[in-house]
């Protein structure tokens, strides 16, 4: 019977709750390098990096011509003798750093997990790494792309192979990625204190931020609406209809850096790097820049590379060593390259963060 005024007794009723019965995968993916300087084996990682459709994007017997007949035989020998000289005792520094951000982060997240490293193009593969996974009856699969900003030619790349091959399973778990992590506080946390660091030493002039480049026709082929991208001031701000504009992106980065850094208005510029071949890049293009930073008096800049986790051949010999010689070259003094997070602990507290963020 009820009474006015008294509340019903609540029933308590204890839920258990069962955990999944399997571990989850992590693979963490970066672009790829040679198995070796050698020759062959830059012209085999060339072929196929370049034979990738979401990177030459142009019909596949064109490509197939530009990379085998042209660039893969003239520029490989070229390529091997600058491979030579990032490699280390270790190897590539690139597939170095991921073999320890493998262990660190394994640590870090347990027996829980299970990690694995792989390249996009070359070794450890995407392939292995899933057949890996596919033997232990795991729950689900994170994917993570070492690429802070979303591009189609990396991440959207990395998306595809890894759909190709887990759509021939029979039993397909539930598969997660992370899209872009280029806002993670964190990841621009990294970046900051290794700035922080140099800005301590020396006052400098200007501040590079100096992004991996990418055809203009793949930007304006991202925007389905054919009514945002415009290649210019529309990247003054980072929204829904923009969000996966790799330019767009970029320069939200450097916006979020600056800030935290403290450098003000011009005192920094946003450019990008390693264009190929004839046709449009975004620009800024980074060997315009820095020829009219010289000019206008700039003796002593500190370069970012906020496109990459760990150090490559696009940071250590173009932005570190070529550029800093087009500087000085032009009137330039001091030329300072910020590494890359390569295996810093807050690198792998990001990546927990997205592992953790993701599941």
């Amino acid at each position: 019977m009820e009474v006015p005024g008294q509340a019903l007794p609540v029933l308590q009723q204890s839920i258990s709750v069962q955990k999944q019965p399997g571990k989850t995968g992590v693979l963490i993916v970066n672009l790829g390098t040679p198995d070796s300087p050698s020759v062959p084996d830059v012209r085999k990682y060339l072929r196929e990096f370049l034979m990738d459709g979401r990177v030459i994007d142009i019909p596949v017997v064109s490509r197939t011509f530009l990379v085998n007949g042209i660039i893969a035989p003239f520029r490989a020998p070229k390529s091997a003798k600058v491979y030579g000289e990032v490699w280390t005792a270790n190897g590539s520094p690139l597939k170095y750093y991921g073999e320890v951000v493998e262990r660190e982060l394994q640590k870090a997240l347990g027996d829980d997990y299970v990690v694995k490293l792989a390249m996009r193009y070359q070794n450890p593969s995407i392939d292995a790494g899933l057949s890996a996974f596919q033997q232990l009856g795991l729950t689900e699969i994170i994917v993570i792309p070492f690429f802070p900003q979303y591009a189609s030619a990396s991440t959207g790349s990395v998306y595809e192979k890894v759909m190709e091959i887990v759509g021939k399973w029979q039993v397909i778990p539930q598969i997660r990625f992370t899209n872009r992590f280029s806002d993670h506080p964190k990841f621009i946390e990294g970046f900051v204190r290794l700035g922080r660091k140099y800005l301590a030493q020396e006052d400098y002039d200007h501040v590079l931020f100096s992004y991996h480049g990418l055809p203009e026709r793949q930007i304006l082929k991202g925007d389905v609406t054919g009514k945002v991208c415009k290649l210019g001031d529309c990247c003054d701000s980072l929204h829904a209809m923009n969000q996966y504009c790799y330019r767009a992106q970029c320069f939200d980065t450097t916006r979020r850096l600056v800030k935290e850094l403290g450098i003000p208005e011009g005192k920094y510029t946003t450019c990008f790097q390693s264009r190929l071949g004839k046709n449009p890049w975004i620009q800024p293009y980074t060997d315009d820049v820095i020829p009219q930073l010289a000019k206008k008096g700039v003796k002593s800049v500190l370069a970012f590379s906020p496109a990459f986790v760990a150090d490559c051949l696009e940071t250590i010999i173009e932005v570190g060593v070529e550029y800093k010689e087009l500087f000085e070259k032009h009137g330039g003094e001091h030329w300072q390259l910020v590494e890359s997070l390569n295996d810093s602990p807050i690198w792998i507290e990001t990546l927990v963060d997205l592992v953790k963020r993701t599941a």
